[in-house]
């Protein structure tokens, strides 16, 4: 599916709850204690997008698009309060740290491939303040091969049920399979994170609305084998969007509702520099699909290719760039290798924002 016209919102700013919103004008993102006033409209007809900036009341009172939007419904969308995920508010940014299982990882590949290694990691993770552990059994690199379902449950099952006995975070499974889904659901995840978005196994869909658990929807183009040998997009910004609203849209369908849907716009996943730099410029534009927004680009080869860091290892700087780039947008997900680091860097833009520290949870 393709829209005609979109609606971002821009020029956000805090609003500090203790001197009272209603000082303030504009409207909430998302619930969220930032506002904004004004809007960039975008419409697309083919391959053309024209954008411009508007305010609140030209965004609802001109008939934008050719009928197929409703900038009033868009609104709507960005400013209404996400529902919980797996119990887990988003009143604050969500910090979602990596535990990779596997031996060939981007960043971390072979330091925690081994059952009780991954555990104590995730503990370690769970005490820096990680919100969610994000267990993943294959590697999703570019590049990558594909790991077989019977191994890729060797290496997961042992740490969800080990955490699951030893920690309170709640647990997401990274992956495209739906029986590895079925099996990470009985051993005690909470969250299903698919960067697929559902369409690489036929079953995933079906298994996930079975589950009951909240899933998140990530965007790539193609497999990650071949992903970024040639990615092409009209406009990647709207069609990501396009293709992110479609999948939820197709969730819905198969019965899972929106309220426990999350969406991903896949930084590095058949996506070149000028792709990701240009979503990431964007990012609050995906609130309009009235769902949390999760942001991962730790330790990501954009970074690299922006400051020449070869080794991911040396990439916390930029990792904590990119982190607060999202959060400034309103992304209620941060996913990280680093979480210390992470909380650290959203702790003191949280304050500084807010002027206080009570603002911290």
């Amino acid at each position: 599916m393709q829209r005609s016209t979109y609606v971002r919102p821009i020029g956000l700013f805090p609003a500090p709850a203790e001197t009272g919103e209603a000082v303030f004008a504009g409207l909430p993102l998302a619930g969220q204690p930032l506002r904004f006033t004004t809007v960039e409209i975008a419409e697309r007809d083919g391959p053309r997008v024209s954008r411009r900036i508007v305010t609140l009341g030209e965004a609802v009172e001109r008939d934008w698009g050719r009928g197929t939007h409703d900038a009033a419904r868009d609104l709507e969308a960005l400013t209404a309060p996400r529902a919980r995920i797996a119990g887990m508010s988003f009143d604050r940014p969500r910090i979602m740290g990596i535990v990779n299982v596997t031996p060939d990882s981007f960043s971390d590949g072979g330091l925690h491939d081994q059952a009780e290694a991954a555990i104590e990691h995730g503990l370690r993770l769970a005490e820096e303040g990680a919100d969610i552990l994000d267990v993943g059994g294959e590697s999703t690199r570019p590049g990558a091969a594909y790991v077989p379902v019977e191994e890729e449950l060797r290496r997961v099952i042992p740490v969800i049920e080990g955490l699951r006995a030893r920690t309170d975070a709640l647990i997401s499974i990274d992956t495209r399979k739906a029986d590895v889904m079925r099996q990470a659901a009985r051993a005690g995840a909470d969250i299903l994170n698919d960067v697929s978005a559902l369409t690489h196994d036929p079953n995933a869909l079906a298994v996930a609305a079975e589950s009951g658990l909240p899933v998140i929807l990530m965007h790539a183009q193609g497999d990650p084998r071949t992903m970024n040998d040639n990615p092409q997009y009209g406009d990647v910004v709207l069609d990501v969007f396009d293709y992110l609203e479609g999948r939820i849209l197709a969730c819905e369908a198969a019965g899972i509702a929106r309220g426990k849907l999350v969406v991903d716009p896949g930084i590095g996943f058949g996506k070149h520099l000028h792709h990701n730099v240009a979503v990431m410029a964007s990012l609050s534009l995906y609130h309009a699909l009235g769902v949390p927004v999760l942001l991962g680009a730790s330790r990501k080869k954009l970074i690299d290719h922006i400051s020449d860091v070869p080794n991911p290892r040396d990439r916390v700087p930029g990792s904590l760039a990119a982190a607060l780039v999202g959060v400034a947008q309103g992304m209620q997900i941060i996913r990280a290798h680093d979480v210390a680091a992470t909380r650290q860097a959203i702790n003191v833009w949280r304050a500084s924002i807010a002027g206080t520290d009570k603002a911290l949870g």
